[in-house]
């Protein structure tokens, strides 16, 4: 599928190449000395990369202000992580094999991605207790509990087994103890140059199967101005519903929901006076 420019798409993958190769020490100086900017500096860098990438951004509802939040998402693309990384100040949970990955799998750690092997159930209570503390820690954390990613016209059904971190209870400012808030978001592609995507042009943005990186990316780079819809659905906790299944059917209803809704064309109306459309402010590093 030929869509778009060459030139666009050279002109936009080397400017996220020189934008990545300027930001990956300045986040490895944060790590290894401890500076300030840690959370803050990955949320700048995607946000400039979105800009670089052509990607839009609407959002609706309100991401949770509590930290740390379980932030709990639908998985189409590797997109999702500069979109959610650009809202959210927070880390990721993925594959161990995206690790590996060239580039990528170095953005990954940077961003203190949590890696789990989602096929060894005999880890399950260790990869558990690694979330857990850093959630105590108070970092923020999106997991993706379909396990792969999926063509971006449905939400597959929720793996529960990660879900048990939902009961880990995170330390309160004036000290004590309270459930985890959790929150369900849904990541939909809905656009390409304010022309619905529909079923067949979906792909451009969706990554799935066994599509090669390097031609899906380069396609993707090629194409206009993408369009993706984020709705933050109401955060709970596991204490108000009966137990993980129960929270991980409400989370892939909720996610599912948003989904359905965005691919559609049914999106709630923005109220006031401003355009749909929400702007990514550049946010400042530190």
């Amino acid at each position: 599928m030929a869509i778009g420019s060459s030139f666009r798409g050279l002109f936009r993958l080397l400017g996220y190449a020189g934008w990545t190769a300027l930001c990956i020490p300045v986040q490895a100086a944060i790590l290894r000395f401890g500076l300030p900017g840690r959370r803050r500096f990955p949320h700048f860098y995607h946000g400039v990369c979105l800009r670089l990438l052509g990607i839009e951004v609407q959002v609706l509802g309100t991401p949770s202000a509590v930290r740390p939040t379980l932030f709990i998402s639908n998985h189409a693309s590797y997109l999702d992580i500069p979109v959610l990384g650009s809202l959210l100040e927070t880390s990721f949970v993925a594959k161990r094999e995206v690790g590996a990955w060239p580039v990528f799998g170095l953005l990954a750690r940077l961003q203190e991605t949590v890696f789990v092997e989602r096929q060894a159930r005999h880890k399950a209570h260790e990869q558990r207790d690694t979330m857990a503390g850093r959630l105590r820690a108070g970092d923020n954390l999106v997991l993706f509990p379909e396990g792969t990613s999926s063509d971006g016209n449905r939400t597959l059904p929720f793996k529960t087994a990660l879900f048990s971190v939902a009961a880990t209870r995170v330390p309160q400012p004036g000290g004590g103890e309270a459930a985890l808030t959790v929150q369900p978001v849904s990541v939909t592609a809905t656009h390409l140059d304010d022309i619905p995507l529909g079923h067949v042009l979906r792909p451009l943005y969706a990554w799935y199967g066994d599509m090669d990186l390097p031609p899906h990316l380069w396609q993707f780079a090629r194409a206009g101005r993408l369009r993706v819809v984020v709705e933050f659905h109401p955060a709970l906790t596991v204490e108000q519903v009966s137990s993980r299944k129960a929270l991980a059917d409400h989370c892939w209803r909720a996610v599912a929901g948003g989904v359905d809704r965005a691919v559609a064309g049914r999106l709630p109306p923005v109220p006031g006076p401003q355009a749909p459309l929400v702007e990514l402010p550049v946010p400042q590093p530190g």
